[in-house]
């Protein structure tokens, strides 16, 4: 008997303690799977701070662009095709007339002062003096002078007519370039207004495509035919000036020659008369 109850003791105790340790870990599972879900269930909120976007700034291109930028860009909007024969009539207008402007400049001549020296050396060494005179003087006054004293010994009518046809020929050499000048002057409005009606044509051939008129459609071809022709009016306004500038001078020069030319053949007279007496 004691065997037995001391067999039934035993077995309690470890089916006591097998219980005990069963419900240790269940418990402890239990835990760790509820621990384990709060935590990935329950993730610290993370608050973001809006960013504030910087705002782009806008810079006033048109106003930052120099004038040479402006002109190319608005070369460019007109059209190439029709723009360059515009730039080239100033090109070679300006080109003609910077050349005439040197050449006149170096032309002028101090008429007083060479009819002083034509004056004095007539009274020292005479005709040859007064030849040495004209020739080292640069001029148109002074080449009509040395024709003039050129033909002396011919008598006084054939200076007169020898100042007369050679003047004639200095003229044409002042006036030379003259009609280009004034061509190009012609020509640059023209090519402008052929780029504003061949503009208007793109503008209306334009709209018969789309069927639709409206600003889009239509602004290209406008502004081509507007541009072209304010650049042939501005080539044409400067070419103008210098041409007038370039008249104006020639005749300064023409109306020195006639003085001065009337004043040498009164010289040649009395320094002639001088001579007989």
């Amino acid at each position: 008997m004691k065997k037995l109850f001391t067999l039934l003791a035993l077995v309690g105790v470890l089916s006591l303690g097998y219980q005990s340790v069963a419900q240790d870990e269940s418990v402890d599972t239990t835990t760790t799977e509820s621990d384990t879900a709060a935590a990935t269930t329950e993730e610290p909120a993370i608050e973001e701070t809006p960013v504030a976007e910087e705002e782009p700034v806008v810079e006033d291109m048109e106003g930052d662009r120099s004038f040479h930028q402006v002109v190319k860009d608005k070369f460019i909007e007109g059209d190439v095709t029709f723009m360059t024969p515009v730039l080239i009539c100033l090109i070679l207008g300006l080109a003609i007339a910077i050349e005439r402007i040197i050449t006149l400049n170096l032309a002028t001549t101090n008429t007083d002062k060479l009819l002083a020296n034509v004056e004095d050396a007539l009274a020292t060494g005479g005709v040859e003096a007064a030849k040495e005179v004209t020739r080292n003087t640069r001029g148109p006054v002074a080449s009509i002078f040395t024709q003039g004293l050129m033909r002396m010994s011919e008598g006084i009518e054939m200076v007169e007519k020898s100042i007369i046809a050679y003047g004639s020929v200095e003229m044409g050499r002042l006036e030379k370039g003259l009609v280009w000048v004034s061509l190009f002057i012609a020509l640059a409005p023209m090519l402008g207004f052929m780029g504003t009606v061949i503009g208007m044509i793109n503008a209306f051939d334009a709209i018969e495509a789309a069927g639709d008129i409206s600003p889009q459609i239509v602004a290209n071809g406008i502004k081509v035919a507007l541009l072209t022709t304010v650049a042939g009016l501005i080539v044409g306004i400067i070419l103008q000036v210098f041409y007038n500038y370039l008249v104006s001078k020639i005749d300064s020069l023409v109306n020195q020659m006639e003085d001065a030319s009337i004043t040498l053949v009164d010289l040649l007279v009395k320094h002639k008369l001088t001579g007989k007496a």
